[in-house]
């Protein structure tokens, strides 16, 4: 049984890792929670770590913790997990926790220095590409790549 009023844990909770080791988590406020409410985000992302609290808060409406940053994440387990709690001088608040697999939530940057050598006769192109940079996959050959070529 969760302790708390119904409705006070946080709501659309969401991450994103992105440029290797960068890592943005957001959520709403929960629809019942009172107004005081402050919101804490701890995480642990192996089993072999401890559970540590956000370092750097977004901050919402009535400086209410919204979102954490993080910098220098590793992606060292397939799952990662997520504990937000709340504090209220009105009420208790409900929890939220989510595992999630981090490979999942990683937006890919661009493949590397492109570049695209073209000759008129014949008329063709040799297209070259360095795969981007990555947290998780260490095989290159598990990427597919989709070229859209628009004539001008």
């Amino acid at each position: 049984v969760f302790a708390g009023v119904n409705g006070s844990a946080i709501e659309n909770f969401s991450c994103v890792i992105y440029n290797i080791s960068f890592m943005n988590c957001t959520w709403q406020a929960g629809r019942n929670a009172p107004e005081d409410t402050q919101y804490f985000l701890y995480w642990q992302n192996s089993r072999d770590d401890d559970e540590t609290e956000c370092e750097l808060y977004i901050k919402g409406e009535n400086d209410r913790n919204m979102g954490c940053r993080f910098q220098n994440v590793t992606i060292k387990d397939k799952t990662t997990y997520f504990l937000v709690n709340g504090s209220s001088e009105a009420s208790l608040i409900q929890f939220y926790d989510e595992s999630i697999t981090m490979y999942t939530i990683e937006r890919l940057s661009p493949p590397l220095n492109v570049t695209a050598n073209c000759t008129s006769n014949p008329a063709r192109c040799i297209i070259t590409w360095q795969p981007p940079l990555i947290s998780h996959v260490e095989k290159k050959r598990c990427f597919q790549y989709e070229i859209h070529i628009q004539k001008k």
